[in-house]
């Protein structure tokens, strides 16, 4: 998002052939502040992608290309002080300002279970490399994904910053093959930007084609926007269109991408889909400043855009974190038309105020300092606070999590699942502050997880990973989808304590049926072969029994209870498990509650949070009455050690029951070892 005051060779001289002298592009600036004002308008009201970032990053591709390659025709070489003097004077203050109060507005507006992840991102965001932290979790199945992060749009920011590092070096590596060659400069650096341009845009179709979620956040599949702006810079010179033409390509390009958002899913961004806006935005850029009347640069010229077009940057930079923080404090998922007023307003309003504060004051102070002294003053000036907030506020949370593993350590203080044996109420001897903390419940899942035993989404291949020794005594199987998955931490600590062996057999979302099955609205085909598979790794392991879910639960769709079922196919699973002489120990799967618990915990009254029973169970267990069911089945019920009353809580014996709406902690699924080992040895010894 560099300024369009860099200047850019115009179209050639009619007759001539050559560039025309450079000069500055007014129309640019205008294109700028459409894309940011498509930015922020899709984001806060539509919360969709607009095409406009996509249009920033071909802009910082033509501008920085032209301004490379001036440089080495005026002085022979890149002037790498002159090149980041400029950058860190014009990036950095805005940038630093932003993040010093997004950790402000985090600390006052975001629950403390966002505290944690808002901290690690904002250094993230600082260093530039908050793309890769979010192309790492997107990845993760179990990744939260319901609050946002109010710095996630630096993701764009993240590769500019990693482009500014390698497109000096680039040009500079092509000068010099130039002069040992024979070759113009700017011949060999469009060969060269040809070459990034054609290897990333074939990267980045495949890419997204095999794993959209990665590659919308990888540098080498947006590299080729960035290119495709430097070819623009180098070969615009010599585009030679009429007036009529250009006018034409003006409005048709600025058509295109005003409707890009409308038009093409996030989901299909970047691969082709990204040629769109980019494509759009050569169009107004080839079209240039026509003088016509009615002309599409007439409208880019205008003084109040123009304006815009000047502070788009802080705007970029400020209206994200103000539409989190309002949607934080309103606790809505979308602003209303006049909600989104006020964040617009509010962004715009910070955003002069930081360029007039911010941005033109450091620029008068830098003005005439040697450039050698102004890149480390200016970036230690802007990096310092931003690290030094966050190392300080991380540095508060560890001590505050070694209290709390202090307090844990006793078991009195946490009872978690034995505060309800016995007829308790849940309630624990000490009111002490609720473990896992809610800022770090994402964290708190099986270790199959961490341990890549997991099959994911796409996957269909049977991954096993065995816990415990290899000569046990008893081996049991946990199979399923993530609802059997959150018992593996009970299981463990009862196969570690009596000698036994655990295998975990586990897929996302995938139950153990044959029964087809749907994710997301579509056929889930990985999820049939992976049960095909699993039943042949049975058939080799032959385990004493197998541990999975009996029941599926669902929320309550009207009716006034869960719509609980036993899911077609799974009474013909455990037949075929009787015929391999494998026992089925098949669990009531556990209660939803159809909301965040680690954010309700984090911003209520824990009291507040929970759910009925009947909100997700069905009265009477859908077991009672099943049918057909073969003699190697045991039922297993633990719906008294996670509801009571007839409410299923979030908190029970100071514990974090759910570490989203419907899976549970591990930390509390080891509190339920000491009742799950005694129906697990007492059906062991009825065989």
């Amino acid at each position: 998002m560099q300024s369009a005051s860099f200047t850019q060779p115009q179209p050639a001289a009619p007759g001539t052939g050559r560039p025309a002298a450079s000069g500055y592009r007014p129309e640019i600036q205008g294109l700028r502040a459409v894309a940011v004002l498509l930015v922020a308008g899709y984001h806060i009201w539509f919360g969709r992608v607009s095409g406009g970032v996509d249009v920033f990053l071909l802009l910082t591709g033509f501008l920085i290309t032209g301004s490379l390659v001036r440089m080495v025709e005026r002085q022979g070489r890149v002037d790498v002080a002159a090149f980041w003097t400029r950058l860190v004077k014009r990036l950095f203050p805005a940038a630093s300002v932003v993040l010093v109060g997004v950790l402000a507005a985090a600390c006052l507006f975001l629950a403390d279970d966002r505290w944690r992840d808002t901290i690690q991102q904002v250094v993230a965001a600082a260093l530039y490399y908050e793309n890769w932290w979010l192309a790492t979790e997107s990845v993760d199945y179990l990744a939260r994904n319901d609050a946002a992060s109010p710095v996630q749009h630096f993701w764009s920011l993240s590769i500019q910053g990693q482009f500014y590092l390698l497109w000096p070096a680039l040009v500079a590596l092509a000068a010099v093959l130039a002069a040992r060659s024979g070759w113009a400069v700017r011949r060999a650096v469009f060969v060269a930007v040809a070459a990034v341009f054609a290897g990333s845009l074939g990267y980045s179709v495949l890419s997204t084609a095999a794993n959209q979620q990665w590659a919308y956040f990888d540098t080498g599949a947006r590299l080729w926007e960035l290119a495709l702006g430097g070819l623009l810079a180098l070969g615009l010179p010599y585009i030679r269109l009429g007036r009529r033409v250009r006018i034409a390509s003006g409005w048709v390009g600025l058509a295109a991408l005003v409707s890009c958002g409308t038009l093409i899913p996030a989901t299909a961004f970047p691969g082709y889909a990204a040629l769109w806006p980019t494509a759009a935005a050569v169009l107004v850029i080839v079209a240039g400043d026509t003088g016509g009347r009615f002309a599409a640069d007439r409208l880019l010229t205008w003084k109040p855009l123009h304006a815009i077009g000047d502070i788009s940057y802080p705007l970029y930079l400020w209206h994200w974190p103000v539409l989190i923080c309002y949607l934080a404090v309103t606790e809505r998922t979308t602003p209303s038309l006049l909600g989104g007023g006020y964040v617009l307003g509010l962004s715009l309003a910070l955003a002069a105020g930081t360029k007039w504060l911010v941005e033109d004051r450091v620029e008068q102070a830098a003005r005439g300092r040697p450039k050698r002294l102004v890149v480390p003053a200016v970036g230690l000036a802007c990096l310092l606070p931003v690290l030094t907030a966050a190392g300080g506020w991380s540095a508060h949370l560890a001590a505050e999590q070694r209290r709390m593993e202090a307090l844990v350590a006793d078991p009195a203080n946490y009872p978690g699942a034995a505060a309800l044996a016995n007829g308790g109420d849940g309630s624990a001897p000490r009111d002490l502050p609720v473990y896992p903390p809610p800022a770090e419940a994402a964290d708190d899942v099986p270790v199959t997880y961490e341990d890549g035993c997991n099959q994911e989404i796409a996957g269909s291949k049977v991954l096993t990973c065995a816990y415990g020794p290899d000569d046990a005594d008893r081996t049991i199987a946990l199979v399923g989808g993530s609802h059997a998955a959150h018992w593996f931490p009970a299981l463990d600590r009862i196969a570690r304590d009596n000698g036994w062996r655990v295998v975990n057999i586990i897929k996302g979302a995938c139950m153990f049926t044959d029964a087809p099955q749907h994710y997301k609205g579509e056929a889930y085909t990985s999820c049939a072969e992976w049960n095909q598979g699993v039943m042949t790794e049975l058939a080799d392991l032959r385990p004493d029994a197998v541990f999975t879910t009996a029941t599926t639960t669902s929320l309550d769709t009207g009716a006034g209870y869960g719509e609980e079922m036993v899911v077609d196919g799974y009474v013909e699973k455990w037949r075929e498990l009787a015929e391999l002489d494998i026992d089925v120990l098949a669990i009531r799967d556990t209660p939803r509650l159809g909301f965040d618990s680690a954010s309700c915990v984090a911003e209520k009254a824990r009291a507040e949070c929970g759910s009925d029973r009947s909100d997700s169970l069905a009265d009477e267990s859908p077991l009672d009455d099943l049918t057909g069911v073969p003699d190697n089945v045991t039922f297993l019920d633990l719906t008294d050690r996670l509801c009571t009353g007839g409410r299923c809580p979030a908190v029970i014996g100071n514990v974090l029951v759910y570490w989203d709406g419907s899976h549970i902690t591990t930390t509390y699924m080891r509190t339920l070892a000491p009742a799950l080992e005694g129906e697990l040895k007492s059906a062991a010894s009825k065989r």
